[in-house]
This record gives structure tokens, sequence and C-alpha cells, in this order.
């Protein structure tokens, strides 16, 4: 990671570092990361370095990639405007995602996340043939797990012929060093690039969270000694974040559209991580807690939810008065 002088250079570990000594062999691979690639990572877990952790055996797979990779070329964008359809109404009418887009999904603990997840992974595999890659960065590892067996319940992941799932887990919980939290977003995006550049799918990519993922970026930062900026924060936040959001498009191939859960601290829009976030975002849903109690699921609220895809040009003169009917209804409805 730094180059220190005098035949010194200074790492960032993936894993713990117990039991490290001075005088340790070091090996010099000559090349970065590379994990598993293809449909043989649908139905697993893997961590950071693209070991399975599921306890399954090895991954039955030859083929690699490297997680440090440039975007795509400016030439093999798709730039055309598509809707890409979730088959979730609420969704779809009042804030459309984008194919190739990145969306935020807002809300705390037990406003059906999860629920949302499942819904997206189980339509896009039916509706588009596309398959799905789930990031965990940085969050509880019961959580990871309790989303596992749903997943495995629900038939999202195939128990009984594994190659058949629509979904690869890439873990790396809070319990990892924040050299791993950092990195294994990379780990996720570079599976679901495979399937968009080689097999020409159409991908969901979900990241829960990212801003664990910057929080990951500003301990690394501490810890190489770099000088601290905005709130503490690392003074390479842009760079870090645009090096992951811009590798998320739509190319001529295939696309991948990203749903990244956003942790807000303290509510607070405007501290650096997630006001870095907001700028890559084309579309925001908001759950709501009190949805939620109502036993109304998906718990999306539709009038904090925002899309830069409703435009009448986009979407249609038809579909874009309906929505604005909706909101109207439903803020009168709030104020009375």
């Amino acid at each position: 990671q730094q180059l220190l002088g005098n035949n010194r250079v200074r790492a960032v570990a993936m894993s713990a570092t117990d039991g490290l000594t001075r005088g340790m062999e070091v090996i010099d691979k000559g090349a970065p990361i590379s994990v598993p690639v293809g449909g043989a990572t649908l139905g697993r877990i893997f961590n950071v370095l693209g070991e399975p952790v599921d306890n399954l055996g090895p991954v039955d797979t030859s083929t690699t990639s490297p997680i440090h990779r440039s975007a795509p070329a400016f030439i093999q964008l798709d730039t055309k405007l598509s809707i890409f359809e979730t088959g979730i109404k609420v969704v779809d009418l009042l804030a459309p995602y984008r194919r190739g887009g990145k969306i935020g999904l807002f809300g705390g603990a037990g406003v059906g996340k999860t629920v949302l997840i499942m819904e997206l992974i189980n339509n896009i595999a039916k509706a588009h043939g596309g398959v799905s890659v789930f990031g965990g960065v940085g969050e509880r590892t019961r959580e990871g797990n309790d989303l596992y067996m749903e997943m495995k319940e629900s038939g999202v992941i195939n128990k009984e012929n594994i190659a058949e799932s629509k979904v690869a887990l890439v873990y790396g919980q809070m319990n990892e060093p924040p050299g791993a939290r950092m990195r294994v977003g990379l780990t996720a995006l570079t599976m679901a690039e495979y399937f968009r550049d080689v097999n020409e799918q159409d991908v969901l990519l979900f990241i829960d969270n990212i801003f664990r993922f910057v929080q990951a970026g500003s301990e690394v930062s501490a810890l190489l000694g770099r000088m601290p900026s905005a709130v503490g924060y690392q003074p390479t936040l842009s760079t870090e974040m645009g090096s992951l959001q811009e590798r998320i498009t739509s190319t001529k191939e295939g696309s991948i559209t990203s749903i990244q859960a956003v942790y807000v601290p303290a509510d607070d829009l405007t501290v650096p991580a997630p006001g870095t976030t907001f700028a890559h975002l084309d579309a925001t849903t908001v759950l709501s807690r009190g949805l939620a109690a109502k036993g109304i699921y998906p718990a999306v609220d539709p009038l904090d939810s925002t899309s830069t895809m409703l435009q009448p040009r986009i979407v249609g003169e038809e579909h874009y008065e309906t929505a604005q009917r909706v909101k109207q209804t439903l803020n009168r409805y709030k104020e009375l």
C-alpha cells in the first residue's frame, strides 16, 4: 500500500494478524487479489479473498478475475436511458430504477430491507434471466447468517441443486480487519462484472452497507498515517468511492444495477460519507417504520423516495401524470 524506502513497504492485512512476527517469510505473488467468477459462485458464500466460507468444499472453477480493474471505457457504455422493472408496483410507479443505475436504500433495523432484497433477487431471475451478487460490507455476522438461511428457505439459494441458485454472497463482516472491509465491495463487484461482461446478463449488486466501506477506508487511512480530511474522514474519500461506483454501470453487453443500503450517522445528511454517496445515486428508496408497523410490505415511503428517471420524456406522459396524481392524493391524506 505504501513504499517507505530502504526496501521497506507497508501492507494492509486482509485477515487477522495474530501470530505475525518480525523475520517471517513474505511471498510476493506479483499480482492483485484474484477471486473465482462465473456460474460456480452462485449459491456460495465467499470472503474478501474469494475463499468459500460455507463449508461446502472448494469452488468448481478455474476462472478468476483480479478485484482491481479500471471502469468500462467510454465507448463501451450504453448511454440509453431505460427503466429497470422491479415488479414492485410502488417502486416502478413512483421512484423507478435506472438500468445500470445506483439506488440508495434508506431504513433502520426491522423495516423490511431483507424482504425487499429477496423480492428483487426473485424478480430479476424470473423476469430478466439475471443473477444477483450480495456484498455484506462491515455488517453484523448474525444478519449475514439470517439472510443466508432466509435465502435457502425461499429458494433463492437452491439447497438440492446449488448450481441453480440465483445469488452469490460475499461477506466481510464487522469482526474483519479494516483492509478486508475496504476491499470486500470490490470482490462482490468483480463477480458481478463477469456476469455482465462475459455472460452478458443483467445483474443486481447489493451492497450492505456502503457507509461501512467508507468507514473501513477511514481506518486504513489513519493506520497509513495520512492527514485526515473533513470530520476526520480520509483525504481520498471521493477517489475511493469513485473507483467503486464508476465500475457499476450499463455497457453494451449487459448491466449492473446496484442497490446500496446507506447508513446515515446520527441522521445527518451533511456528513461527508453519505454526502459523497449521494453524488452517485440515481434513485433513493426510503423504508418507513410506520408502514412496517402497519404490516405493509415492502414498507417503501412513496413521498420520501425519489428518482431521476421520473420524467415525462423517459417514462412517458401517462406514467408521469399518474405518479404525480398518486403523490398529490397521498399528500392530501397526510395533511388530513
